[in-house]
């Protein structure tokens, strides 16, 4: 699902696997715990743990970012790669996303 994204590297971090886009992380994920967390707004990471609890949890905030934790078995694969690549825009720099939102 990551090889959708451009420039998304994976590096191996002791327990979890940073996800970065041009150095910058916009994602973990825990296997051991079957967790990711992904950066978000901190609008996004309130709700998202308002409506479904039991599937997220907020991580930490950081200026205007809210972080926030998946249970991976309460999502399935769509909604997590939404919330991936909403992350990833996030993070990217602007002219990447441009050329990744217009199909190129």
């Amino acid at each position: 699902m990551l090889d959708r994204l451009p420039e998304v590297k994976q590096t191996p971090g002791g327990d979890w696997i940073s996800l970065k886009v041009r150095g910058k992380g916009f994602g973990y994920l825990w296997e051991r715990t079957e967790t990711v967390g992904l950066k978000a707004t901190i609008e996004e990471q309130i709700a998202l743990v308002a409506e479904r609890p039991e599937v997220f949890e907020p991580q930490f905030t950081a200026g205007r970012f809210g972080w926030v934790v998946v249970h991976l078995a309460g999502i399935d694969a769509d909604e997590l790669f939404e919330l991936v690549t909403e992350a990833w825009c996030l993070t990217a720099p602007r002219q990447l996303v441009a050329a990744h939102e217009a199909g190129g």
